[in-house]
């Protein structure tokens, strides 16, 4: 039984907090539709370069914006990666609604669509048939020997249960960071195996509303120091040798630093973003929120009496507020009531 050895340090505690109260904070700040429609487009863009990058695609983000805006016809194999994993991630958000499980379906569906059009087709969407090696980039020898591929199945399983059984238990985040290394350690496919995991780890984090699909790019933490996250979450050895030896302290606090980095990063370009001549909110638009805070809703007949503004700029003003998704209309006419959403 997968049993991974690991200690609540005073780094990880305190970045558990940290990630915590960063989370809290921009769950409860407002932001207009129309950031968030930028930034869910560059958080994709900075995903699928990122995670592509670190296994060696040589495609600038320059070229991964471009190319995920065209989506040409005739396509090399390191776009191909690239449109496969941006796929990956529009499919994944549009059903992370119904609560994804982690579990031996997901990572099939995911590592399918990664590796479409680049691997055989039995091995795609298909566990490993053979054995795997991982190679130093700069001595290419050998540094790990991962299990084999009859144990693959069974360790998986192993992980899935760990999951089940402890997600009403342990902090959501423990739980993602073990899955994301302990899956590079069993390696459970001939390719993908990063990629398929960086997704699979997006899911884990949605439980402790980390939203990592839309605005988060925990990918591009990595991508910054590539041998510092490789020698963070590896392993140097022979499976059967180290398994039971593996302390995952060092990585849990690596993978949360990341993880402060990444939310760091967006809350100050949210912060940014949110300040434009489009969003700017004026004294007017400020009677109408504090009347619904005080009141739980406002009418044009109201706002007429607390306002010296025409009807149409009137209407002006609570049209700008629905575009900024602050309120929303209810009911038509002289019926309509404005409240907060």
């Amino acid at each position: 039984m997968f049993d991974p050895k690991y200690t609540i340090s005073p780094k990880l505690l305190a970045n558990i907090k940290k990630i915590s109260t960063l989370i809290f904070d921009l769950n409860n700040k407002r932001f207009p539709k129309l950031i968030f429609v930028e930034m869910e487009r560059k958080a994709r863009e900075i995903s699928a370069h990122a995670s592509t990058s670190i296994e060696g695609n040589p495609l600038p983000l320059t070229d991964v914006k471009e190319l995920l805006k065209t989506h040409p016809r005739s396509i090399r194999d390191s776009e191909r990666e690239v449109l496969n994993y941006n796929e990956a991630l529009i499919q994944l958000n549009s059903a992370k609604k119904d609560r994804l499980n982690f579990d031996f379906e997901l990572i099939l569906d995911i590592q399918k669509i990664i590796t479409q059009g680049l691997l055989p087709k039995l091995q795609n969407g298909k566990l490993r048939k053979a054995p795997v090696f991982v190679n130093d980039p700069r001595s290419g020898k050998t540094i790990y020997w991962p299990p084999d591929d009859k144990d693959v199945q069974p360790l998986l399983k192993e992980l899935f249960t760990y999951v089940e059984k402890n997600k009403s238990e342990l902090d959501p985040l423990i739980i993602a960071g073990i899955v994301h290394k302990q899956f590079v350690i069993i390696h459970p496919f001939i390719d993908g195996n990063g990629r398929t995991v960086r997704l699979a780890t997006k899911v884990l984090l949605a439980a402790v509303g980390l939203d990592t699909f839309n605005l988060f790019s925990f990918e591009n933490y990595y991508n910054q120091n590539v041998s510092s996250y490789f020698q963070h979450v590896g392993v140097q050895g022979n499976y059967y040798d180290i398994a039971r030896k593996i302390d995952f302290t060092p990585w849990l606090e690596y993978f949360t630093d990341g993880i402060i980095d990444e939310l760091l990063r967006v809350s100050k370009i949210l912060q940014i973003a949110s300040i434009t001549p489009k969003t700017i909110l004026q004294k007017h638009h400020h009677l109408i929120l504090n009347h619904i805070k005080e009141n739980g809703f406002i009418t044009d007949k109201i706002y007429a009496t607390i306002t010296e503004r025409a009807k149409p700029t009137r209407n002006l003003d609570f049209n700008k507020l629905i575009e900024l998704d602050l309120i929303e209309r209810i009911g038509k006419g002289k019926a309509t009531i404005y409240k907060s959403k």
